[in-house]
């Protein structure tokens, strides 16, 4: 039988199933359950371990309620869930072709069975061809053929309604995900619109900020381009409350993100001049120099 869920799936739909409520793990087994149709219910083995490295990742949190863990989904499993917004969507066409297959796997299962009670019932019927009238057996046999049939049907009526309901929510999904992605290009041909505006009015958008972070806000060392050596080795207060998710290389975008917003803060603030430009390059141009320097650097 192929796997229900391709690898790494299974992850992206537990945040899914999380961002919609908060649920403890053997509400998330009973949801999946239910999403197949009882074609197919994930163990305690499959689902609690990726809950725990999820919650290890800060993906996840929980609280402990009644003596269960309840997991909620975070900020952060928010905008992994974001990212991943067209995956997300191919995932539920992967649920529905899964739900399909399982059901053509039970169909092929019921159809073995019947021919299996056909075969029985013609040499049950052969045997007793010389009798007269239909005995208890044969009647029973009829009856037993006659709910295989039923059971057959009803698992295809559940096949093909899951199939539909499938393929209208992975149609759902699609268009929030373009929805969502459209208005996010907007969201930044917008701000792109008004940097515009902002370098057109004054020539520029970086100023004094150079001069009031780089060089640690006091004026003898934002002329020499070095930071005050009373802040050397201190993080800056938009970067101190920054918590570590243990993958270095996304606390450094994080970080980043941070810095540039600090920027355009400051540059709407405080206002910007052609000369504040200029020296906001020549410390922008050292300060990548020394960060360069410093990830290059072995650990």
């Amino acid at each position: 039988m192929p796997p229900v869920f391709a690898h790494g799936r299974l992850r992206l739909y537990l945040l899914k199933l999380l961002d919609e409520a908060p649920r403890h793990g053997y509400e998330v087994i009973r949801l999946l359950e239910e999403r197949f149709q009882g074609l197919y219910a994930p163990s305690a083995g499959t689902v609690y371990p990726r809950l725990s490295k999820l919650e290890a990742e800060g993906l996840v949190t929980y609280a402990t309620e009644g003596g269960r863990k309840v997991y909620s989904i975070t900020e952060a499993g928010r905008a992994e869930l974001a990212d991943r917004s067209g995956e997300l969507a191919d995932l539920e066409l992967e649920i529905r072709d899964s739900v399909t297959e399982l059901a053509a796997e039970i169909r092929s299962d019921v159809r073995g069975a019947a021919g299996d009670l056909r075969r029985e019932m013609r040499a049950e019927a052969s045997a007793s061809a010389t009798r007269v009238g239909e005995d208890d057996s044969w009647k029973a046999a009829k009856e037993e053929l006659r709910r295989a049939r039923q059971e057959w049907k009803e698992q295809a009526r559940r096949a093909k309604d899951e199939s539909r309901r499938a393929r209208e929510e992975a149609q759902t999904a699609r268009r929030q995900a373009k929805e969502a992605q459209d208005r996010a290009r907007e969201e930044v041909q917008r701000i792109a619109g008004q940097l515009q505006e902002q370098f057109a009015k004054s020539g520029g958008v970086l100023g004094g900020l150079a001069g009031a972070w780089l060089g640690g806000g006091a004026q003898g060392a934002a002329a020499s381009g070095r930071p005050d050596a009373a802040d050397e080795g201190r993080a800056p207060g938009w970067a101190a409350d920054l918590t570590p998710t243990g993958d270095p290389a996304r606390d450094l975008d994080r970080l980043l993100d941070r810095f540039r917003d600090e920027v355009r803060d400051a540059a709407r603030d405080h206002g910007v001049t052609a000369a504040r430009v200029a020296e906001a390059r020549d410390h922008l141009a050292a300060a990548a120099a020394r960060l360069a320097t410093t990830l290059g650097a072995r650990p």
